[in-house]
């Protein structure tokens, strides 16, 4: 306990570095271009378009009764916000090396700027996909999707994804400094993860016993719960909404113990 209020009070403390961590984040990715944060909206549209293209159409995916379109975006915007963050931030310690090793800073703040930054790109890709959700869909097909009091819930969804992903981060950056092949590593994995994430198909058509591993997986609960709200205009259920921040908050918890246990030895591996 005494260890969670010395952490809180450090990122008050470098609450400003935090920030110019992330807008420096932001300069180094739109840097020389043309249309700047603008692409934080146009990138995942167009991503969105592409695969709702091959989804929807080359291969023939669909649901009755279901907004595909809506399904899988749904989908892709939970996991592309988990791919961005855990990706970016196996170099959240490395790739600071030189600020680290100047000054004292805690070095846990550096994998929690790289999920915020992930975040702030999660908020700007609302925006298109709210334009999906009200532009899609056949009313007499019973496909329409509307906004409701039950978007209020989406928040909840994302604090929990976004602790899940900042437990995951700290192990990753952790791992990164004394194993660097988790570079390399982790994409192969991403790439596993993401054909068992009900992203593009509908977990219905898997044998039961399949079923019940997926459904262990946070990133189903997250998107599932985001699907009861979004396509069907339902509350979540308060299990729902319980087992995502609880997953959320066991693998943050997790992960900055391990991380503030290896964290003396980084300096002797970078």
């Amino acid at each position: 306990m005494k260890t969670l209020k010395t952490m809180i009070s450090n990122f008050k403390r470098y609450s400003f570095l935090m920030r110019q961590l992330i807008i420096r984040d932001f300069k180094i990715k739109y840097k020389r271009s043309v249309l700047g944060v603008l692409w934080s909206i146009l990138y995942p549209l167009m991503i969105m378009s592409v695969m709702a293209l091959i989804f929807s159409n080359m291969f023939k995916f669909s649901m009755e009764g279901v907004n595909y379109l809506v399904y899988l975006m749904s989908g892709l915007i939970i996991w592309n916000y988990f791919s961005e963050a855990t990706n970016n931030s196996l170099t959240a310690v490395t790739g600071n090396f030189s600020l680290i090793n100047k000054v004292y800073i805690p070095k846990y703040i550096f994998p929690i700027a790289k999920c915020l930054f992930a975040g702030i790109n999660f908020l700007f890709t609302l925006i298109p996909f709210l334009l999906i959700v009200l532009l899609s869909g056949n009313a007499a097909e019973g496909t329409k999707c509307t906004i409701n009091i039950c978007y209020l819930y989406i928040p909840i969804v994302f604090i929990g994804a976004l602790m899940f992903t900042i437990g995951l981060s700290y192990l990753l950056s952790t791992v990164t400094v004394f194993l660097r092949d988790v570079l390399y590593i982790w994409g192969i994995v991403l790439t596993m993860l993401n054909y068992f994430t009900p992203i593009f198909y509908s977990i219905t058509i898997l044998p039961v016993w399949l079923q019940n591993i997926l459904k262990l997986n946070p990133l189903y609960i997250y998107i599932n719960t985001l699907r009861e709200i979004v396509l069907f205009g339902n509350r979540p259920t308060i299990l729902y909404l319980f087992s995502g921040l609880f997953a959320g908050f066991v693998s943050m918890v997790i992960g900055m113990i391990i991380f503030r246990k290896k964290q003396d030895k980084f300096v002797y591996y970078i």
